[in-house]
């Protein structure tokens, strides 16, 4: 069927949002022009819709410019031509700055000749709140630094920050920043240049300190977040660990938990927790051999604030590390204890099932539950495992090769 020709018309006006928007982290006139300095958005669907679509303009660009100290921002936009009433009567090209500015703080520039006047004063910017931790990555120090709500400037800083999770972290939302119960651990890479010394961003975590019952308290981290120029250089666990080790020499905390952690952070996650338990008496090969117990729990809580839950994936990726896969009985041992965990919420199912046979009709059980049979059960089960086995062997291939 030929396309007809309004569409065809229309359709160099679309554009894919996830490659329209650019970010840069700049630092001087010449980061501004810089080509290479750019990245992209990973998501943006919380601000031009499930599609990821801008409508409007033929060749776009979105230029999103911060201070990468400061995060002085700017917005501008760059294209080859927009939609207007003479291609189509009553057409009109999406408000792409103004649906941006709504999720950012006031301030913004979209100028962008007084952006650039404004980046050498940028410079003089000092990161906020306590020193915890600095390291070396390819002879860059980084410093990685705790805040409050207390702490001066961090709201505001915190609040031209915040908007990076909405690009770059699925499902993501903004977080209640006068809450006082918020910690912020902010990663900030430290370059000295003619004298001068320069701190850019490079990524934060977020961790909200629930209370535990009776007297003690749960602190759960919620984002985490690592900005695009900055990973796969190792600093997810530098963080991870600082954040662990603030929390682990605190005697009033009970456990450190994770809100919804996405795929990257479970794997960043396992690793470094399995790392820490690998030392630990408890988690010794003939311990591991002999079953998942108290005392491994008892353990992992006690010096490294890992609750039960998390313990046993250790358990399970440290237990496969000491397992002879060419020993029939012994990786069978091994595959059933993990499947009987997996197959528990199974069997609870089951249960309730069982449960509602007593009260509901065959045709309303049929209506209202969709039934797996024993063999397909089987099947997902084999597939989940197998997921989680192959996701055990990276972890475990990165603690070799640490």
């Amino acid at each position: 069927m030929e396309v007809p020709l309004v569409e065809q018309a229309l359709a160099r006006y679309k554009c894919d949002s996830n490659r329209a928007v650019h970010f840069k982290l700049v630092k001087s006139e010449k980061d501004v022009f810089d080509k290479d300095k750019g990245f992209y958005p990973a998501f943006s669907h919380q601000f031009f819709g499930d599609n990821e679509t801008i409508f409007g303009y033929h060749n776009l660009e979105v230029q999103l410019y911060y201070h990468s100290g400061t995060l002085l921002t700017y917005m501008g936009l760059k294209h080859d031509g927009e939609v207007n009433s003479k291609i189509v009567e009553g057409v009109e090209p999406d408000p792409v700055l103004s649906t941006i500015a709504e999720r950012y703080p006031a301030g913004c520039l979209t100028n962008l000749d007084e952006f650039i006047a404004r980046l050498p004063d940028e410079g003089k910017f000092r990161p906020m709140g306590d020193l915890l931790h600095s390291y070396k990555k390819n002879d860059v120090e980084y410093e990685i630094y705790k805040a409050d709500v207390t702490t001066p400037r961090l709201k505001d800083y915190h609040d031209r920050l915040q908007p990076f999770v909405l690009w770059f972290i699925d499902g993501s939302s903004y977080i209640d920043s006068d809450d006082e119960r918020w910690r912020y651990f902010l990663l900030f890479e430290k370059r000295k240049e003619a004298g001068e010394t320069y701190y850019s961003v490079a990524g934060y975590v977020t961790v909200y300190q629930y209370y535990a019952y009776p007297d003690k308290i749960r602190p759960r981290i919620s984002q985490m977040l690592i900005l695009p120029p900055f990973q796969r250089q190792g600093h997810g666990v530098e963080m991870l660990q600082t954040v662990d080790r603030f929390y682990i020499k605190d005697p009033q905390v009970l456990d450190i938990t994770v809100e919804e952690p996405s795929y990257d952070f479970i794997r960043l996650r396992d690793y470094v927790d399995a790392l820490d338990c690998s030392k630990l008496s408890a988690f010794a090969p003939d311990n591991l051999c002999n079953g998942f117990s108290d005392k491994m729990v008892q353990q992992a809580r006690e010096e490294l604030k890992i609750n039960k839950i998390q313990c046993r994936r250790v358990y399970e990726i440290l237990r496969l590390r000491v397992t002879d896969l060419s020993n029939p009985e012994e990786y069978k041992s091994y595959r059933l204890e993990v499947k009987k965990r997996l197959n528990i919420p199974f069997q609870k199912e089951k249960a309730d099932l069982e449960k509602l046979k007593l009260i509901l009709k065959p045709e309303e059980m049929s209506a209202t539950v969709n039934l797996q049979t024993p063999h397909e059960r089987m099947q997902h089960l084999e597939q989940v495992y197998q997921e989680l086995e192959t996701h055990y062997k990276k972890t475990i291939e990165r603690i070799a090769a640490t």
